[in-house]
């Protein structure tokens, strides 16, 4: 009941599909990134990127879910959009350094390094992780520009000839 006096009820209320849809993303990411360490193919770098198709789809129901509850504007979408997918990424990101913990730390970090975008080598735990936030950064903003992308005309009509 104190929750909606204190205006956070209204908060969770508005971030909602963004944070579920997050969730979705994470979720889907965890239990690929599992299935591929199991099978022993983690460290095919062509088998990590699929996990934009997740991220995708966790974008794609945040829009739509959007798109059917009435809310207009590109803008508005476009937020919503990055909010879903940068929260899919933090979570995604605390959930592999506690992987990498649990694994055993530094010396099971190396044999994820190899194949790290940003070139390798000695990296620590936060500094990998890092890197991690800023290539899931990247792909959070171009994942949702394209999703924006096929959206755009569905969700708002511009320069249209009346």
């Amino acid at each position: 009941m104190k929750l909606r006096y204190i205006g956070l009820n209204c908060l969770s209320m508005r971030y909602s599909r963004e944070l579920i849809n997050g969730f979705i993303i994470f979720a889907l990411i965890a239990v690929y990134f599992l299935i591929l360490e199991a099978l022993g193919f983690s460290d095919v770098f062509i088998l990590r990127i699929v996990n934009m198709a997740f991220v995708a789809y966790g974008i794609h129901r945040t829009i739509k879910g959007n798109y059917e509850s009435g809310v207009r504007g590109y803008n508005k979408h476009f937020l919503s959009a990055i909010i879903t997918s940068m929260f899919g990424a933090v979570l995604s990101i605390v959930g592999l350094m506690i992987y990498i913990e649990i694994r055993g730390g530094e010396a099971y970090l190396e044999t994820l390094a190899d194949s790290f975008l940003f070139g390798g080598g000695r990296a620590t735990i936060p500094q990998y992780c890092f890197g991690l936030f800023i290539e899931s950064s990247a792909a959070s903003f171009i994942g949702s520009f394209v999703m924006m992308q096929y959206w755009k005309d569905k969700i708002e009509v511009i320069n249209q000839v009346d």
